[in-house]
């Protein structure tokens, strides 16, 4: 039998399915914008009403474009599963995003001749925060999974004869 439906389920049902629509919807039309770069010009000087765009870098804009939206799709379809993930190694998900961050970053600034080379430099301390964050889940969900106290093994291996050597 059903049970009856408060009246607080029932918005929160809705808006559930809203924002999975929504992600749903995103998912499945942001390929699409692969096709966006036949609207750009061949040529590098891009005039509108509003602002002229003169690519320096870049053969033509849609090379600019065809570049950034290359940039951008991943970007976004790993935000999306960075946030909608419920495994505990949705942390490692930021090593690509800020990555690709980095590289979008990059792509709109070439122009300019801002583009930094070494952006090696710039993620490592971020690549080693998330795998030591990462390392102390996996321990904890390890230890809480075996119910293994580690402080126990550190004085069971200190009582052993073979500890009195290293020491």
């Amino acid at each position: 039998m059903d049970q009856p439906q408060t009246p607080e389920s029932q918005p929160t049902k809705l808006r559930y399915l809203t924002i999975g629509s929504c992600i749903v919807f995103i998912i499945i039309t942001l390929p699409l914008l692969f096709y966006i770069v036949d609207i750009f010009p061949e040529g590098q000087v891009w005039e509108t009403n509003y602002f002229t765009y003169n690519s320096r870098y870049f053969q033509s804009v849609s090379v600019f474009v065809w570049v950034l939206v290359g940039k951008l799709i991943p970007l976004i379809l790993l935000i999306i599963w960075y946030f909608t993930c419920k495994n505990w190694w949705y942390r490692a998900l930021l090593v690509p995003i800020a990555v690709y961050a980095y590289q979008l970053i990059s792509v709109m600034f070439e122009d300019s001749q801002f583009i930094d080379n070494q952006q090696v430099y710039y993620l490592v301390p971020l690549v080693f925060i998330i795998l030591c964050s990462l390392y102390t889940i996996r321990t904890r969900i390890f230890d809480k999974i075996n119910n293994i106290n580690l402080s126990e093994l550190i004085d069971l291996d200190k009582k052993r004869k073979g500890w009195k050597r290293f020491l």
